[in-house]
C-alpha cells in the first residue's frame, strides 16, 4: 500500500465517506472514484435528464417491458404484501407496479440516503394517499433486517434500472446474496438487466450529443469542490466512455486534458495530460451470463422478458436452496474470468 493510501484509510474525526473515498481513490496508481458518488442532488437531476435522451435506451425499454408484463410481475402481491425496493426508486418505474397493487400492505424502499427516502415517501404519498410507505434506512449491499411485521409478509423485491451492472461480477453475486438474506423465504426478486448489443449503440448511449452524460460525470469533480473544498478545474477534464469487449462493460472516465495538480483536504495529487479517473463500470450481460450470476447469488430464473431488439431484460428470480447455491457459485467462479463480449 502506498503511503498516501495508508493516510487515506485512516478516517479523521468528522470525515465523510465521500472524503475518505476521494482521497483514497486519487491516491491509487490508477485513479478511480466510486460511481455511487455521482448521485448527489445535482447528479440525480442530470441522470433524470439522461433517461430522457434519444440515445439512452435502457430507461424507455425497461419501462415498456414493465408496462407490458406488470400483471405477471406483481402476481404474488395482488392479495396484499410488501413491495421491497432496493434503492429509493425511480417514480416512473415504481408507479407502474403500485398502480396494479391496490391491496398492497406496505411499500418499503431501502436506501442509505435519508433525503432520498424522504423524497420517495413524499412523492408517492401525493400520488397514493392511502399507501403505507415504510422507508428503511440501510445499506442493502450488505443485507438489511426488515421490521418484524414486514418480514412476516409476502414480499416482492424490486431492483430496476440495470444498476446490477455497476457491480463487478463477484460483487454482483454478493449483492444478490445480500438481497436473498433480506427477503423472506419464497420471495421473488425483479431485476433490470442491460443486455449485450452492438458496441456502437452502447457508445452512443453513454456519449450523447447533448453532452448531458458528460455533465453528469464532470459533476463528480464539482461535487468534490463544493463539499470538500477541492481545487479541481472542471474545464481541465473531459468525459470519456468506452466499451471494453473483454470484460463486456462500458467504462466511464474523467480525463485530464493537461498536466495539473489538484488539492483535496490537504493532499496534493498530480495529473499527467491524458491521465484518467475511472468513475463507473456498466456491465452488459447475455441471458445465459446473468442466469449463471443469479444462480451463484442464490437465485434461479423464474421468468424473464426482453424487448424485440434484445437490448434489455427484466428478470424474475426465485430463491434456491443452499446446496444448489453452493454448486452454482463454484460454477460462476470457474467462469468469472470469461465474462467476454
Amino acid at each position: 500500500m502506498r503511503p498516501a493510501v495508508e493516510r487515506a484509510t485512516r478516517r479523521r474525526d468528522g470525515e465523510s465517506d465521500f472524503a475518505l473515498c476521494v482521497v483514497e481513490g486519487l491516491s491509487r496508481a490508477r485513479k478511480s472514484l466510486p460511481c455511487r458518488f455521482l448521485y448527489d442532488a445535482r447528479g440525480s437531476e442530470l441522470f433524470e435528464d439522461i433517461t430522457r435522451l434519444p440515445e439512452y435506451y435502457p430507461t424507455r425499454v425497461e419501462i415498456a417491458l414493465l408496462e407490458a408484463h406488470v400483471g405477471e410481475i406483481v402476481k404474488d402481491l395482488v392479495g396484499g404484501g410488501a413491495l421491497i425496493e432496493f434503492g429509493s426508486g425511480s417514480s416512473r418505474k415504481t408507479e407502474i407496479l403500485l398502480a396494479r397493487l391496490p391491496r398492497l400492505s406496505v411499500y418499503a424502499p431501502i436506501d442509505v440516503s435519508r433525503t432520498a427516502l424522504d423524497e420517495a415517501r413524499r412523492r408517492l404519498n401525493r400520488l397514493y394517499p392511502t399507501l403505507n410507505t415504510r422507508p428503511i434506512l440501510g445499506d442493502f449491499t450488505h443485507g438489511v433486517l426488515l421490521p418484524k411485521d414486514v418480514a412476516q409478509m409476502k414480499q416482492l423485491g424490486f431492483f430496476p434500472g440495470s444498476t446490477i451492472g455497476n457491480f463487478a461480477p463477484c460483487e454482483a453475486i454478493d449483492l444478490l446474496r445480500a438481497m436473498r438474506r433480506t427477503l423472506a423465504e419464497g420471495s421473488a426478486l425483479v431485476v433490470g438487466v442491460d443486455l449485450k448489443k452492438d458496441a456502437r449503440v452502447l457508445i452512443e448511449a453513454y456519449n450523447d450529443k447533448a453532452g448531458i452524460t458528460a455533465a453528469f460525470n464532470l459533476n463528480l469533480l464539482a461535487r468534490a469542490n463544493r463539499e470538500l473544498g477541492a481545487t479541481f478545474d472542471v474545464s481541465a477534464f473531459c468525459h470519456e466512455a468506452i466499451y471494453d469487449p473483454v470484460n463486456g462493460r462500458i467504462e466511464m472516465h474523467l480525463v485530464s486534458v493537461k498536466e495539473q495538480t489538484v488539492e483535496v483536504l490537504g493532499e496534493r495529487f498530480q495529473f499527467r495530460a491524458g491521465e484518467r479517473i475511472h468513475t463507473e463500470n456498466s456491465y452488459k450481460f447475455s441471458i445465459e451470463q446473468f442466469s449463471e450470476l443469479a444462480q451463484a447469488g442464490g437465485w434461479r430464473v423464474g421468468s424473464f422478458w426482453t424487448d424485440a431488439s434484445g437490448w434489455f431484460s427484466v428478470f424474475e428470480l426465485r430463491g434456491m436452496d443452499e446446496d444448489s447455491t453452493a454448486g452454482a457459485k463454484l460454477t460462476a467462479a470457474a467462469r468469472s474470468t470469461r465474462h467476454s463480449g
